[in-house]
């Protein structure tokens, strides 16, 4: 945990470099207005097509008699359904262009200023990471989806949510953090040897993405905090690749 949290303040410190705030700020806001516009022009008709799917799917209607006690009631039961959908849709849609658009251009700078001993060696690629990123967003919207009866338990409303969003976080950032830098089998050895903690940064950004205000840099703010842990990873993982051969186990018996 002390690694996650050490990622998470030197990604902030990050913020303070020329250009850095810009790009913290832009993908949620072209994600917002994005699916801001969208809302307004199919709101009725799709708000209409959920009533209907309410309707005609047994258990989902059950679902709904459970607010249908006046016309009222199912209105603002129909808009906070639509309210759970468009949330997942902004996020990942802000968490895609920050994996694919904004986080190159922010791991430069970092690179540049924290890691340029980390020789690139340049393992991924642009197609790599447009199809990770993507593969990442469709699970996360699927999960959203499925698990939405779940919320009905107690507490599953506040998990579910974090779990899926750190889900989302690891998938597509710890790709592109290490795309540039790292060779092919690196990337592999880094994601398999820091699953876990990699969950963990991703479960602290899944915290952060519900937190009002800090939730519109929580995308930008996640992606720098994996560059940091993901490079010192590689770096740690470099340095004990170097000092194996000196260990006295690996000392060759002559």
């Amino acid at each position: 945990m002390t690694e996650v949290m050490k990622a998470y303040g030197r990604a902030l410190k990050s913020l303070l470099q020329p250009a850095m705030l810009w790009h913290l700020v832009w993908p949620t806001l072209l994600a917002v207005v994005f699916w801001g516009v969208a809302a307004w022009l199919s709101w009725d008709s799709v708000g209409a097509g959920i009533e209907r799917l309410f309707a005609e799917v047994t258990w989902l209607n059950w679902v709904m008699q459970r607010w249908e006690s006046s016309a009222l009631a199912a209105a603002i039961f129909v808009k906070v359904v639509l309210g759970l959908l468009l949330l997942p849709l902004v996020y990942g849609t802000a968490l895609f262009i920050v994996a694919v658009f904004a986080l190159p251009l922010m791991l430069e700078r970092v690179a540049a200023a924290d890691y340029a001993d980390v020789e690139k060696r340049r393992g991924g690629s642009i197609a790599g990471s447009v199809w990770n990123a993507l593969v990442a967003l469709i699970v996360f919207l699927l999960g959203w989806v499925v698990t939405l009866p779940l919320w009905l338990v107690p507490g599953m409303g506040l998990v579910l949510p974090v779990l899926l969003s750190a889900y989302l976080n690891q998938r597509a950032f710890r790709y592109d953090s290490l795309a540039e830098h790292a060779d092919a089998l690196e990337l592999r050895t880094v994601i398999d040897g820091e699953r876990g903690q990699l969950y963990l940064v991703g479960i602290v950004a899944g915290l952060l993405a519900y937190v009002p205000v800090v939730n519109l840099v929580a995308p930008a703010y996640a992606g720098l905090a994996f560059v940091h842990y993901c490079l010192e990873a590689l770096r740690r993982t470099r340095r004990a690749a170097i000092s194996a051969p000196l260990s006295p186990g690996r000392k060759s018996r002559g």
